[in-house]
């Protein structure tokens, strides 16, 4: 396990109080730890691929990061239409 590895299971480890953020917590602050979480996973995918020198997975973040913002985009147009 090299270096890269590491760093990205410590980051990894940090997904489970986003998790309970977006479970537990209001629909803002839920939105909140929700472009975290999809932040956090780019860089994981990151230092995995890095990691492992795969490029397909750094293409993988590429389009989890801009999905993961298009999504937050979208449930913050859902949550204002509700509230």
């Amino acid at each position: 396990m090299n270096e890269w590895l590491l760093a990205a299971f410590v980051l990894l480890a940090a997904m489970v109080p986003l998790g309970a953020v977006c479970f537990f917590s209001s629909a803002v602050d839920g939105l909140v730890a929700l472009q975290v979480a999809g932040t956090n996973a780019a860089f994981v995918l990151l230092l995995v691929s890095e990691g492992i020198q795969r490029q397909p997975f750094a293409d993988l973040a590429l389009v989890l990061a801009l999905m993961s913002f298009v999504g937050s985009l979208a449930f913050a147009h859902f949550l204002e239409h509700q509230g």
